[in-house]
């Protein structure tokens, strides 16, 4: 018996100091080291075209396409960034990107918000039937809707405008109503209940008490929105055609000749182009990741 309770106490022992050895999240340290040599494998890999941009950028034209790939540049040619930014008028078409993106962020978030509000707390015939028919237009690609769009915007006299790309992006977008829908469907009924009580309407509840609760989804719905406008291509190459009201995506375009592509210009654009991008990403990716899980497990 003694040697039993021995063997029970030692089992006890291992299976304590296994415990022990083993996170809050459950994961066992060998777990842990797999786990973090998996994801710094795929960032190396995600990374890896970044790099190669970056990188060629400050290359010269005949390095880029070396067999074997040449990395490191030799000599640096620092040169190649002020030469892209003379060749064609990047602050323009900056600004252009700029007021694009950010009056597209502006409208959506209203139009979504509201929407979204409308479909969440307001009861009305028919509200989940349309709702889903509401998201069933998001499996409808964007190519299949362009020959229409483009009829519309001609027939409004906005081609080659900005307002072509500005008023089709802030309208009502499916996954952006989707978004704030599911974070308000989390805010209790009781606050909205209690506000009638004191006499406020239908937009005074959506603006000063809806809208400040929703922050978190709102920032990730902006940023999302910011990084679509500022990276489209297919939409200004459909709709522009004055250099003068080219957004960044469709300038970089420009570098690309009949008969040769000068590489080390594009990737220097190219690299010019991202800054806002990644300033944007860094500053918002708590937003995003609280908006979207928040989003998730609510609701």
């Amino acid at each position: 018996m003694e040697i039993q309770a021995q063997r029970n106490t030692a089992e006890t022992g291992r299976s304590t100091a296994a415990a022990l050895r083993r996170d809050r999240s459950g994961t066992s340290p060998v777990g842990k080291v797999l786990l973090h040599a998996v994801l710094i494998v795929g960032a190396v890999i995600m990374t890896g075209p970044f790099l190669w941009m970056v990188l060629s950028s400050l290359k010269q034209f005949s390095q880029v396409f070396l067999i074997p790939p040449k990395w490191i540049p030799d000599p640096w040619e620092w040169s190649n960034y002020k030469r892209s930014w003379e060749a064609l008028p990047f602050g323009h078409a900056y600004l252009n990107s700029f007021y694009i993106a950010f009056i597209s962020v502006a409208v959506k978030l209203l139009t979504c918000s509201m929407a979204a509000y409308a479909f969440a707390k307001i009861r009305f015939p028919l509200r989940e039937p349309l709702f889903v028919l509401f998201l069933a237009t998001m499996m409808v690609p964007h190519q299949v809707t362009i020959i229409p769009l483009y009829l519309m915007m001609k027939g409004f006299g906005w081609l080659d405008t900005h307002l072509a790309l500005i008023v089709p992006a802030s309208l009502l977008d499916a996954f952006g109503v989707f978004l704030l829908r599911q974070f308000m469907k989390s805010i209790p009924d009781e606050l909205e209940e209690a506000s009638i009580v004191d006499g406020a309407n239908r937009w005074t509840i959506y603006w000063r008490i809806i809208l400040p609760l929703i922050r978190p989804a709102l920032a990730a719905l902006a940023i999302f929105t910011f990084l679509g406008m500022w990276n489209s291509f297919f939409g200004p190459l459909i709709f522009l055609n004055s250099p003068d009201k080219f957004t960044v995506p469709l300038l970089l375009n420009l570098f690309r000749g009949m008969y040769i592509t000068d590489w080390t210009l594009m990737m220097a654009g190219s690299s010019i182009a991202v800054i806002p991008v990644l300033i944007v990403y860094i500053i918002g990716q708590r937003y995003i990741i609280e908006g979207v899980t928040l989003t998730g497990i609510k609701g």
